[in-house]
């Protein structure tokens, strides 16, 4: 999973852990963020993004593992990866999907830790997440990983985020955990204020495009917890999913009783191109060439696994993808093509 390249649009530096400022894409550079970092930590991420988190409150340099998913900054990728899957991640969306559900119908974890590695690491700070099991190790696969250790144990940082308020609210959790707090407070300020520049702007939209986000193809589930919050922060109108709450399963019916006016695809753990190749399963069809966002040409892939996906910085040029498509004639981010393009 390649990082995406960017043009002309600001967005937080996630690398340079010792100067953690804010860059400008097209090479200008903002105001230092503020607040000495006393404390020195041995920091492991098993979420990707907390350690886009990590990084863009400067402790990159203080990381000393990861999740296998973890791929950005692409800096961190040196890092020794502590997770794997418990079951083959190739092959189609309805494969996959068929995997994990005999793992969960088994009462077993979807993922494993390594124990012994994690403890040669010595970390005294453990970021893992507590929202969704299929997503990432959990929290009580993280517990049990260090449930036999002697001496002092690591601090476990659990994550939860629902809502696009959680998502920020973790990113001051894990700053004030590694005793940064202002500097937390200071990185989300920002990025809350490019989120309220564009909601601003998209209120002057003459029309709300309603747009259904697919999450998963096979089967077919709508996009929830922030990604509704962020449709209309963009000026669009979300038909599936409720705000804060987990992504529902739906049917293709569903889908073309709506008829909607715009269709996003960015499946969880996809980029684009494996996306696109799930296409036929809709394409085949006989009622997708007569949607109206197919007959407009109004159908994009995203980059869910890069951004949609990934509940940290990034989640606000989540939402700036959301405004060029939605609104194409008030924003232009430049994230097309890496971060999304037509089907």
């Amino acid at each position: 999973m390649p990082d995406p390249s960017h043009r002309a649009r600001y967005a937080i530096a996630l690398c340079g852990a010792a100067s953690a400022r804010i860059t400008l894409k097209a090479g200008r550079t903002a105001t230092p963020l503020k607040g000495d970092i006393a404390a020195v930590h041995r920091i492991v991420s098993l979420l990707p993004s907390a350690t886009e988190i990590v990084c863009a409150l400067g402790f990159e340099d203080q990381l000393v593992g990861r999740s296998h998913e973890c791929d950005f900054p692409h800096s961190v990728t040196h890092l020794p990866a502590l997770t794997s899957p418990k079951f083959n991640p190739e092959g189609t969306s309805a494969e996959v999907d068929q995997r994990v559900k005999t793992i969960l119908s088994e009462a077993l974890a979807v993922y494993r830790v390594d124990a012994d590695r994690l403890r040669d690491l010595q970390p005294d700070v453990i970021v893992t997440q507590s929202q969704c099991d299929v997503c990432a190790v959990s929290m009580r696969e993280v517990e049990d990983a260090v449930a036999q250790w002697t001496g002092a144990r690591p601090r476990v940082v659990s994550l939860a985020p629902y809502a696009l308020r959680d998502v920020f609210n973790d990113m001051e959790h894990v700053a004030a955990e590694l005793g940064a707090a202002d500097r937390g407070r200071e990185v989300v300020g920002r990025l809350k204020a490019r989120v309220a520049a564009i909601e601003t702007r998209a209120a002057a939209a003459s029309s709300r495009p309603r747009i259904a986000l697919i999450e998963w193809i096979d089967p077919m589930m709508a996009a929830g917890n922030w990604m509704p919050e962020l449709v209309t922060l963009a000026g669009g109108a979300n038909l599936f999913g409720t705000a804060g709450e987990h992504s529902p399963w739906m049917k293709f019916e569903e889908l073309v009783a709506a008829d909607p006016d715009l269709i996003l695809i960015a499946p969880c753990g996809f980029n684009m191109d494996r996306a696109a190749a799930e296409m036929p399963v809709l394409t085949a069809r006989p009622e997708w060439a007569r949607l109206t966002a197919v007959r407009d040409r109004r159908v994009f892939l995203g980059e869910g696994n890069q951004y949609f996906n990934r509940p940290g910085p990034r989640i606000v040029e989540s939402l700036e993808i959301l405004a060029e498509i939605l609104h194409p004639e008030l924003f232009s981010f430049g994230h097309a093509p890496s971060g999304w393009r037509p089907a």
